[in-house]
């Protein structure tokens, strides 16, 4: 059999995060075929990798990206909440179709070159412009148009009505057939009227599609919603029946006991995003992983410091040992295996793959290297100690997705990132407002 790429005698992170070491890995029609002990006589493939130096994760998966924010790095830190009502949304109902191209190639640019390899995006303006660049991009993923009927809302992202909004989804789902597929979505109970709400999930649990909205990320909304609906958000939608719906929660970071308990029985995803979180409160992660409630990682986007999942795995894990580790001098709160497991498999789970987040026979091949000869990660006792303590996205070399390379030793292969690049900075010149907006 010819395959299509052979990694030669090169190391990988098993399903328990260990690492295995002096093998061969064999991919072939978007699948890993064969792991095996590396052999002196080469395999047939149309593209070989010499792994010697390199250790192959899953690819990361970030469960809570705003594509649609890549062009407002660096305006939110230091800024005053709540940041989404105030800064967000209205720069991003002033975006033209042109920025949304570029925003989503920006984002596709920095996930891939950081080893993010599929994506929830909360949703935007123009998802169909996102999606037609992540597939080019030969990113994974689910996409959304974010429902909003807030009269408070800027006209160019507010819904006219709840059935607007749900013909917008279903065109939207109906035109996504690739690796890119749909996910509904809201924008946060509290923003939205009862009637969107309601049929929003509703038409989730129809159409048989996930669906994705923030969930408990201040406690002001938490108690706002207590107000409107008389009982807690998660509480509210387990009576009403709509945790049926396959959902992922973004931030859950306010969370009673019952409503920990709705989220275990319903099967609920969650997604922390720990730069963006650590201003407003700390999950109780420690208790969610210990009820086997799946969590990922997500970055919240670059407005919000950047898409590198690696950094937010190392961030997460000084601030649970912060807030739950200190208190019982419990060093292993947040273990590293944890760690890369959340943003792995965790993340499969936010976008409903399950044949992704781990390396072994018959999943995808959805699989990044990083150099482990680098000085900051060797020599060392523990490399996976070490991926959380020292890695960062520099780090990785290699992406490759559904089977196809679309990094090679840092260079990308499906986009043109100096010409991209050099429309960004014409574009920020032309557009004095996506500096200076105000």
């Amino acid at each position: 059999m010819k395959y299509d790429i052979l990694i030669k005698n090169t190391s990988y992170l098993d399903e328990s995060i260990s690492p295995i070491s002096n093998v061969d890995i064999l991919i072939k029609d978007g699948r890993i075929i064969h792991i095996g002990p590396s052999r002196e006589k080469d395999f047939q493939a149309d593209e070989a990798i010499d792994g010697s130096s390199l250790l192959w994760l899953p690819g990361l998966t970030d469960g809570h990206v705003h594509t649609s924010q890549q062009l407002l790095r660096g305006r939110l830190l230091d800024e005053k909440p709540v940041i989404w009502k105030r800064i967000n949304v209205p720069f991003e109902s002033r975006l033209s179709e042109e920025m949304s191209r570029l925003s989503a190639e920006l984002c596709a640019i920095e996930m891939i070159k950081s080893g993010t390899t599929s994506f929830l995006d909360a949703g935007g303006k123009d998802p169909l412009i996102y999606a037609d660049v992540y597939e080019r991009a030969g990113m994974r993923g689910r996409i959304s148009f974010m429902s909003n009927d807030n009269p408070n809302a800027p006209e160019s992202l507010r819904s006219p009505s709840a059935s607007y909004a749900i013909e917008r989804q279903r065109e939207i789902k109906d035109a996504l057939k690739g690796r890119i597929k749909p996910i509904y979505s809201v924008t946060t109970p509290t923003a939205v009227s009862e009637d969107l709400l309601r049929s929003m999930f509703e038409a989730a649990i129809e159409d048989g599609v996930p669906i994705e909205t923030h969930m408990n990320e201040y406690s002001s909304e938490v108690l706002s919603f207590i107000e409107c609906y008389g009982e807690r958000p998660f509480i509210w939608l387990e009576r009403e029946g709509y945790l049926k719906a396959r959902m992922t929660a973004a931030h859950s970071i306010f969370l009673s006991q019952d409503e920990i308990a709705a989220i275990r029985e319903s099967d609920t995803r969650t997604v922390h995003c720990p730069f963006s979180n650590c201003g407003k409160g700390v999950p109780p992660t420690p208790q969610l992983l210990k009820e086997r409630i799946s969590v990922a990682l997500g970055s919240d986007g670059t407005a919000h410091g950047g898409l590198d999942l690696f950094r937010e795995m190392r961030l997460f894990r000084s601030i649970q040992n912060v807030a739950n580790g200190i208190g019982t001098s419990d060093s292993r709160i947040m273990p590293a295996k944890t760690l890369i497991r959340m943003a792995t498999k965790g993340g499969a789970d936010a976008i409903f793959e399950e044949e992704i987040g781990a390396i072994k026979e018959g999943m995808k091949a959805d699989i990044i290297s990083l150099d482990i000869s680098s000085p900051h990660l060797w020599p060392t006792h523990n490399i996976v100690n070490t991926i959380v303590e020292s890695a960062s996205g520099h780090d990785v070399r290699d992406s490759i997705i559904d089977g196809r390379i679309v990094m090679r030793n840092r260079e990308l292969v499906t986009l043109d990132e100096r010409k991209i690049l050099h429309r960004a900075r014409r574009m920020t010149e032309s557009f004095p407002f996506l500096v200076h907006w105000e």
